[in-house]
């Protein structure tokens, strides 16, 4: 069983900066792959952004590229986002995912583990 703790959201303005951090516990982080989604009040939940094990492979929603950035420390047995250029429409609760070796899937449903979220609140 794997357990994912998300932390490091909180309220910011627009264009501000947060990182998100993502410990996980359980099982050997070096050997699953992470995920990131968001689910915005009233909307369905979201793909942000996955990581492959290895940490060579990377994929992002298309709208965020640029901004956001998905890492791992297998030493810390943490994922991270870091979130830049913040807008309003961030605002969500983000989650955490992990499931091992999906090949960087995309897909939420491929993943069996799941943090609580966190939430981020962007300002104007």
């Amino acid at each position: 069983q794997v357990q994912l703790v998300e932390s490091g959201g909180g309220s910011v303005q627009a264009g501000g900066s947060l990182r998100l951090s993502c410990a996980a516990a359980g099982a050997t982080f070096s050997s699953l792959d992470m995920f990131w989604s968001r689910q915005a009040p009233g909307k369905e939940r979201e793909f942000v952004a996955a990581i492959s094990w290895s940490g060579v492979k990377t994929i992002y929603e298309e709208s965020l590229k640029g901004r956001f950035t998905i890492s791992r420390d297998d030493a810390k047995n943490t994922v991270y986002l870091q979130m830049n250029s913040l807008k309003p429409e961030d605002t969500a609760l983000y989650y955490c995912a992990a499931d091992p070796v999906l090949f960087c899937s995309i897909l939420a449903g491929e993943y069996a583990y799941w943090g609580q979220g966190t939430q981020v609140t962007v300002s104007s």
